[in-house]
């Protein structure tokens, strides 16, 4: 067989498959079951072809068919969709943006999640130029109201659990600048929630400050925080929309497709 007469025995099978994507992305656009006769017509298909691929799916149990005619997506996406869930890791979605990001800072930047009351680093992008005196490495923990991606996790809480946080750990400071009053920090929670970022002025560490912004997975929920620290003479506020994007690019990673 010639090279030309390979491409042209191709060509139906990479026609068939376009169409089936097509018809997967018209059942997905309706909630409810369609008949025959719409997806052909949105589909731009003629109904015996639609029907055939139709056939094929509900085999692969892509689509059901609940009654004669009628179709519907299939268990078999739910369970495909769960298996690439399931392999998300927020670890790996943020490395190579992180990356980017400490590129346009040269300060460091720390993904960090929630344990309990505390936040505990599981990734930083830094370099020995970034003239940063304290390094909290990897592994390394801190109380919630003390940093600024603990703020976003609290901030994400209703007021009755803030509270009880406040009283589980006397809201102990570290620093002149910690904030150490549940007024003072239900305050500050609400302009995290106003402005959807946190800041840490110097409450952890004398001479640092930190900005985060939330990273969300598929169902909306806060899993992590990405962070910037730098040295206080060195913190741009410049830098905060470059964050809040990197921090969405890493969420939509994740199956987020919120605002």
């Amino acid at each position: 067989m010639t090279k030309k007469d390979s491409d042209r025995s191709l060509t139906p099978s990479v026609q068939v498959i376009e169409r089936m994507f097509t018809i997967i992305d018209v059942l997905a656009s309706r909630e409810e079951a369609m008949t025959l006769k719409d997806i052909s017509e949105k589909a731009d298909l003629h109904p015996s072809t639609a029907h055939r691929i139709l056939n094929d799916l509900v085999l692969g149990r892509f689509a059901d068919r609940p009654q004669a005619g009628v179709y519907r997506l299939g268990m078999r996406l739910l369970e495909l969709g769960n298996l690439v869930k399931g392999r998300l890791n927020v670890r790996d979605a943020a490395m190579l943006p992180m990356r980017e990001l400490h590129k346009l800072t040269q300060q460091p930047v720390n993904l960090s999640m929630r344990q309990g009351d505390e936040i505990i680093y599981v990734e930083r992008a830094f370099s020995e130029r970034s003239g940063m005196q304290v390094v909290r490495a990897i592994g390394g923990r801190a109380p919630l109201h003390l940093t600024s991606v603990g703020k976003l996790f609290l901030a994400a809480d209703d007021p009755q659990r803030v509270r009880s946080y406040a009283t589980r750990t006397g809201l102990q400071g570290h620093t002149k600048n910690s904030i150490t009053e549940l007024s003072n920090l239900e305050r500050e929670l609400s302009k995290v929630r106003q402005y959807g970022q946190a800041n840490d002025n110097e409450e952890l560490e004398l001479g640092v400050r930190c900005m985060a912004a939330g990273i969300y997975d598929d169902q909306e929920k806060l899993v992590a925080g990405l962070s910037i620290s730098a040295p206080s003479g060195r913190m741009d506020d410049h830098w905060l929309p470059k964050l809040k994007e990197t921090a969405r690019e890493i969420s939509q990673a994740l199956g987020y497709t919120g605002g």
